[in-house]
């Protein structure tokens, strides 16, 4: 069984119990703390695919650093490359598995991959 792989930030309740999901259902993830190893630009592009999002679904237009870079009317570039910049732009957790990604919004979700 492939194990799957988590973009995590252990101080998201969501990222947490998403990582709890996965390992209640038999898991034992590869955890990457995207916060501390960012995802390059074309790590981020990929994603984006397996997800089937725009990258603006997938940014977090809350953070501070989101204004400060007046992100608002950037285009789907400009957003990726802001993405790998500051990580903590990038919505969380990702979770991907067999060619598969799901974003853990709701933490449930990620069970449609696994």
């Amino acid at each position: 069984m492939t194990q799957p792989v988590i973009w995590h930030n252990p101080r998201c309740s969501k990222s947490r119990e998403t990582l709890s999901i996965l390992e209640v259902e038999g898991f034992t993830p590869a955890i990457v703390k995207y916060l501390e190893s960012a995802p390059s630009v074309e790590e981020i592009h990929d994603a984006l695919v397996l997800l089937g999002i725009a990258p603006r679904d997938l940014i977090r237009s809350g953070e501070s650093i989101y204004k400060e870079l007046n992100l608002a009317g950037a285009g789907e570039a400009a957003l990726i490359t802001a993405m790998a910049a500051h990580p903590i732009l990038i919505e969380r957790p990702v979770v991907f598995h067999n060619g598969k990604a799901s974003l853990g919004r709701p933490p449930r979700a990620v069970l449609s991959i696994i």
